[in-house]
């Protein structure tokens, strides 16, 4: 049974590297062949951002499956895809600096200061590079329980991105208010979860 289980799990972690590895290639590839349209910059933006989010929610899905499915070894890759989704979130950050700025951190610093879907974003991103950090085992090892509350961030992280989204689109909202959706329906799912965290926060 246990190798049947580390089998499933080893097959799907292959499945997820490679559903999260090859479209980026393919992406960058494009990019630097000039086969990204008119904008090649906010398309390289866009789809590094969409897919950190995309990214974000599933890792979320990952729990509520595991129990309606009764497959408890999906709780084995949350970790995984989190971290793709952070590797994502770094790609579009590094991407928005190197071709949007053009690596002018002083106009990067401005741009937090007055936009603030920027400045949503750029929280968002520290709070993921935070859970990525603690995602080690040994550092995980080290918080013991702590660790857990620390992660609950990740419901926090996922309402910011959702702003982050929402605010960045000046004309055509009907993906982002769907991105909201999801969002919300993840998080209400977790509601008795995210209310005992807060109150833990409010005793602190």
């Amino acid at each position: 049974m246990k190798i049947k289980l580390k089998t499933k799990t080893l097959v799907l972690k292959i499945v997820i590297h490679l559903a999260a590895l090859l479209p980026i290639i393919n992406l960058y590839m494009d990019a630097f062949a000039d086969q990204l349209g008119a904008d090649p910059v906010k398309a390289v933006i866009h789809y590094t951002g969409i897919g950190a989010f995309n990214l974000l929610l599933i890792t979320l899905c990952i729990s509520p499956l595991a129990k309606l499915l009764k497959q408890s070894f999906l709780m084995n890759v949350r970790r995984l895809l989190g971290l793709y989704a952070f590797t994502y979130a770094v790609l579009h950050f590094v991407s928005f600096i190197a071709f949007d700025l053009q690596f002018d951190f002083g106009l990067l610093f401005s741009e937090i200061v007055k936009r603030p879907y920027i400045t949503i974003g750029m929280l968002a991103f520290i709070l993921l590079t935070l859970l990525a950090v603690t995602s080690i085992p040994k550092l995980k090892r080290k918080m013991g329980s702590h660790w857990q509350k620390l992660h609950n961030l990740i419901y926090l992280i996922v309402l910011l991105v959702a702003i982050h989204f929402y605010w960045s689109v000046k004309s055509e909202i009907s993906e982002p208010l769907f991105y909201f959706l999801i969002s919300f329906i993840l998080l209400a799912w977790r509601r008795q979860k995210i209310k005992r965290w807060l109150n833990f926060l409010q005793k602190r």
